[in-house]
């Protein structure tokens, strides 16, 4: 069921400014789909913090940096329907081929429940990941900053 946010919240997203897609964009969770969706269920994964953005995209890159990675820090308003799904009110959620995540999200973003969802990290269990739908009438309210570059630290990649 959707609630209503009481406070302004910021969420962060990674990706290439020169690439094919916008940083800011769900046509590439429409082509190569996550835990959370399906192709018919395009959808706008963020994470709740700039450290788990950063995880989720070095354990999605296997080890190997994609070039010219930038961030945005989104902005979701004040007001702004929201629902959430927790580690425990899903069984096997962090599976890798958990159908149950898969019909879970597909059904949140078709039926438009809300603007966003909060799910957990798999990389970062006591952190959350955000989605955005970006079919919901809401959406036009969420805004995010110009990307600015990442600096990765190699040590990471050693």
């Amino acid at each position: 069921m959707a609630q209503i946010l009481d406070r302004v919240l910021r969420c962060y997203r990674i990706g290439d400014p020169a690439g094919t897609y916008p940083i800011f964009d769900a046509t590439g969770s429409k082509l190569y789909p996550g835990r959370w969706n399906t192709p018919a269920s395009p959808m706008i994964y963020t994470s709740e913090h700039y450290s788990t953005a950063m995880l989720e995209k070095l354990v999605h890159g296997s080890g190997v940096m994609p070039p010219n990675q930038h961030f945005i820090e989104i902005t979701l308003p004040n007001g702004l329907s929201y629902e959430a799904v927790t580690a425990h009110s899903l069984a096997h959620w962090d599976e890798p081929a958990c159908s149950a995540a898969k019909m879970f999200g597909e059904r949140w973003q078709q039926e438009r429940r809300s603007a966003i969802l909060f799910v957990p990290s798999v990389v970062a269990r006591m952190e959350r990941n955000i989605l955005i739908n970006p079919e919901h009438p809401e959406f036009p309210r969420i805004q995010h900053s110009l990307h600015e570059p990442i600096r990765w630290d190699d040590r990471l990649f050693l």
